[in-house]
């Protein structure tokens, strides 16, 4: 499953890509500022960015200028009301990889898309890895040790979460609202499922990765 980041002031569309992306099957994380586009795109493991240009505080490009100088290579898509052959110039120019001018089709949205995540400098993050661990997000492969690991779609869901959050808490709660997508869903379901992960990933001979924090979740640390 593809991570995007929506950076969009306007409430409304960016509602409306949530939603449209999330049916889509994209996981979606969203942002209303500049500022808080910037730190969700340097702190958060994500495969492609869709970012307003016209935002408040601070343009686009400028977020855009300064993802590249802080090293971060993930594909970029500005979304702006600007039509001028210049203003795209300057987009690009900046490190963004492609353009759409409003109001755009969002079927066109979604074929931009799939063509940033197609390119090399997009594959990249469609491998997670800790350790001797490699989940493969494209192919929907999980290896330890070179050995394949035959995960339930609940399973790689839960791990992809946990990979991309490594070394941080997530509470139970966490993972039934993100994962589950079931905010009432009984801690207990949860347990059992991680307990399920476990036994297919920490096979014997192999370190534990995923550690239980005692009244509070689980944590994903890289093998010692």
């Amino acid at each position: 499953m593809a991570r995007v980041l929506v950076v969009e002031d306007q409430r409304k569309l960016l509602e409306t890509l949530h939603q449209g992306l999330c049916e889509e099957g994209f996981d979606v994380v969203t942002a209303e500022t500049a500022e808080a586009g910037f730190y969700a795109a340097v702190t958060q493991t994500v495969d492609v960015v869709v970012l307003d240009r016209m935002l408040p505080g601070r343009d686009g490009v400028e977020v855009v200028r300064e993802l590249r100088k802080a090293g971060q290579r993930v594909p970029v898509l500005l979304l702006t009301a600007r039509d001028q052959v210049q203003d795209r110039i300057e987009g690009l120019d900046a490190g963004a990889d492609d353009y759409l001018v409003k109001p755009f089709d969002f079927g066109e949205l979604l074929a931009r898309l799939r063509a940033l995540l197609r390119r090399p400098n997009g594959e990249q993050h469609h491998v997670l890895r800790v350790g001797d661990l490699e989940m493969q997000l494209l192919a929907r492969r999980v290896l330890r040790a070179g050995e394949e690991v035959v995960l339930t779609p609940r399973e790689f869901e839960l791990l992809e979460y946990l990979l991309r959050r490594v070394d941080r808490t997530v509470t139970r709660e966490e993972l039934s609202r993100e994962v589950w997508r079931e905010p009432e869903v009984l801690t207990n379901v949860v347990d059992v499922c991680v307990m399920q992960l476990r036994k297919k990933i920490e096979r014997p001979g192999l370190a534990q990765m995923i550690c239980t924090i005692r009244g509070v979740g689980y944590v994903i640390r890289e093998p010692t």
